[in-house]
């Protein structure tokens, strides 16, 4: 059953329409802006019937605060006034209402305008998620196929994916970085993380393939893929602008290997200069590296792995990533398919 959020300051109105509404929904009741917002934060409605004239904070002030909360805003709101002016309707429909209903209204209506809107977003919604499933498989594939060159990295895009995804989660729930690893921020940086690697393409395989250790001037080479991965990336975002996830991959693609204590490459930038997508991915990455076999030699255990990861503290990464690291190191075992030892 959908949920209906019905803002009015008015008791009598939250009666009426609750009565109207309670055999089709499941009906949510705020006498104010800052009640609807607070029970947002606990439960999701489906849509919001919302007054505009309300002491302290109007309707346009409540649904601007909906809009600015990334969780919140795609829910549709429908705005219900006594006001017939030309003005307020212009106005409500650009604060980014869906529908506006003047009141006195008729059963019939409300539940046909309520009925219309759900299906809609319903429908947006299954769109957009559809668009980013292809999304997501066209980025997968393709990075599949660049990671299909180096035979030591088989799997290894998804798996650094799923560490992000982990740590940032771990992240926020300790209390760091709580704006910077919003659900929505996370979402981006675990689906630009499978095109960190993508400046492989442009380097030799020579160099990418050599089984043994690489000379200093084949590692200069290897380097460059951080900076033409970087600029595959920008030119990605250019080209299409709504996708921002492209923006924390080309950050990602130019800065994971880059060290806290700034003697990493390609730029040698140091501390909280360094992005945090960018911090996460260089201990996911060399995590993985570690776990994983190599033509040139076996794979680590995951305590020996632990063990360098945690001994990079401060100088390779960032304390507090580090931190959050030990704290799900089992989690990330079983991601990696590692036995811990006891």
């Amino acid at each position: 059953m959908n949920k209906i959020l019905v803002v009015d300051d008015n008791l009598a109105n939250l009666r009426q329409i609750q009565m109207q509404l309670a055999e089709t929904y499941q009906v949510i009741l705020a006498k104010s802006g800052a009640q609807a917002l607070q029970i947002c934060s606990q439960q999701m409605p489906d849509l919001i019937l919302l007054d505009i004239d309300m002491p302290e904070m109007d309707g346009f002030e409540t649904i601007a605060q909906f809009k600015q909360n990334s969780s919140l805003s795609k829910i549709p709101v429908i705005f219900l006034t006594a006001n017939h002016d030309v003005m307020t309707e212009i106005r409500a429909l650009e604060s980014g209402a869906m529908d506006f209903i003047t009141k006195p209204f008729e059963k019939s209506i409300l539940l046909h305008r309520i009925e219309l809107h759900l299906r809609f977003s319903q429908y947006q919604n299954h769109l957009e998620d559809t668009v980013k499933e292809l999304e997501d498989s066209i980025v997968t594939s393709f990075s599949e196929l660049i990671e299909c060159r180096d035979e030591n990295t088989g799997g290894h895009i998804q798996r650094t994916s799923a560490y992000i995804a982990m740590l940032g989660k771990e992240l926020r729930q300790e209390g760091h970085f709580t704006e910077e690893l919003s659900e929505t921020e996370l979402n981006m940086m675990v689906r630009a993380a499978l095109l960190h690697d993508i400046g492989k393409i442009g380097i030799g395989d020579s160099v990418l393939l050599k089984p043994g250790r690489l000379t200093n001037e084949e590692f200069s080479i290897m380097k460059t893929h951080t900076t033409i991965g970087a600029k595959i990336l920008q030119t990605m975002y250019e080209r299409t602008p709504t996708q921002h996830y492209l923006k924390y991959a080309k950050l990602i693609a130019e800065q994971h290997h880059e060290k806290y204590d700034g003697s990493g490459y390609p730029y040698g930038i140091h501390g909280e200069d360094i992005t945090l997508c960018g911090r996460l991915m260089a201990v996911v990455d060399v995590y993985d590296a570690l776990v994983a076999d190599r033509i040139y030699r076996k794979a680590m255990s995951h305590e020996e792995a632990v063990k360098i990861i945690v001994s990079g503290k401060g100088t390779h990464f960032d304390p507090r990533i580090v931190e959050a690291f030990q704290s799900i190191h089992g989690e990330l075992a079983a991601a990696a398919g590692k036995q811990i030892q006891q």
